[in-house]
């Protein structure tokens, strides 16, 4: 069976966390660890994919410095076509996180300016109008300006193009082509981005949503943390409540497994609900690692989590 091909364009970069080994106190010195391995959103769900039989290549931008030998070195590893260029007067992207004794992120630090001022040279470019060409399907994020992602739109009009949110401050970029997108993988706190709504707005997964709906999204994944996941799928939802995990060692990576996994069953031929089920799974299964990216060379650990789903319609 032919493999299907996903396009990945956006963040591949260095990904540093310091997971602390006793409880926060704001302002107070806590003793941990910091670990260091390669992260974007883009990049850890193509890694997902690829090891749930998607053909995947990569549209980024880095700098010529240590670290982006190291970002190649990995995608030559994952199996990833890389596409991406380099910029040997830029730094290389980074995101350091400091996460609570828990694995919850406490505060992030995003550095990647060289998304803001290199990756939008890239989507007028031959190659990547050419990977676009022989592409079944599309995953780009946030971490492009505005402008570029909706110039990148009108070039892949005839394909399916889906979105990750990345986060808050940059979600709100993808308002312009919400109607334009195949599908969007974000949480809460990005939808109460997109639609305008203060930080500490209590509206359910559910109405945000619908609300999401009415800007024209056709469908989403809506994540709330621990809580069940909210499905948008043409105007209608319903809740996915999420296996339980064995442990909790980092929550870094699952939101990109999520849709990694995602993408790959419904480029397969599966239903999108069957396809977000298994999503979970694969984001069930990374939060128990300490790795951004979970090892699916043996599928047994997913297909126990993929089994302890449940679906239910929600209360709107």
């Amino acid at each position: 069976m032919k493999r299907p091909k996903l396009l990945g364009i956006g963040g591949a970069h260095i990904d540093r966390r310091g997971l602390m080994a006793a409880d926060y106190i704001r302002g107070a010195s806590i003793p941990g660890i910091m670990s260091e391995e390669t992260g974007g959103g883009v990049f850890n769900a193509l890694r997902v994919a690829v090891q749930f039989g998607a053909s995947v290549s990569l549209i980024s931008v880095r700098g010529g410095d240590a670290a982006g030998e190291i970002v190649a070195g990995e995608a030559r590893r994952a199996g990833i076509e890389d596409l991406s260029s380099v910029f040997l007067d830029r730094t290389t992207a980074s995101y350091t996180a400091l996460l609570d004794r828990n694995g919850d992120v406490i505060a992030a630090l995003a550095d990647m300016e060289i998304y803001e001022k290199a990756l939008p040279r890239q989507i007028t470019r031959r190659k990547t109008r050419d990977a676009i060409d022989a592409a079944d399907a599309l995953l780009i994020d946030a971490n492009m300006p505005e402008e570029s992602i909706v110039r990148l739109m009108r070039i892949a009009v005839e394909k399916p193009v889906h979105a990750l949110a990345i986060s808050p401050a940059k979600a709100v970029r993808l308002r312009p082509v919400l109607r334009l997108l195949a599908g969007l993988f974000l949480n809460k706190r990005e939808a109460r981005a997109i639609l305008g709504l203060t930080y500490d707005d209590k509206t359910s997964a559910a109405v945000l949503a619908m609300a999401l709906s009415g800007q024209g999204l056709p469908r989403a994944v809506l994540t709330d943390g621990a809580d069940a996941v909210c499905i948008l799928d043409h105007g209608k939802t319903n809740l996915i409540s999420p296996p339980t995990p064995d442990r909790v060692e980092d929550v870094t990576g699952a939101g990109d497994a999520l849709a990694g996994a995602s993408l790959a069953a419904l480029m397969s031929g599966k239903s999108f609900q069957r396809a977000v089920e298994e999503g979970l799974a694969a984001a069930s299964a990374t939060v128990e690692t300490a790795k951004s990216v979970a090892d699916f060379s043996s599928k047994a650990r997913f297909h126990t989590l993929l089994a302890q789903l449940t679906t239910k319609q929600p209360d709107i």
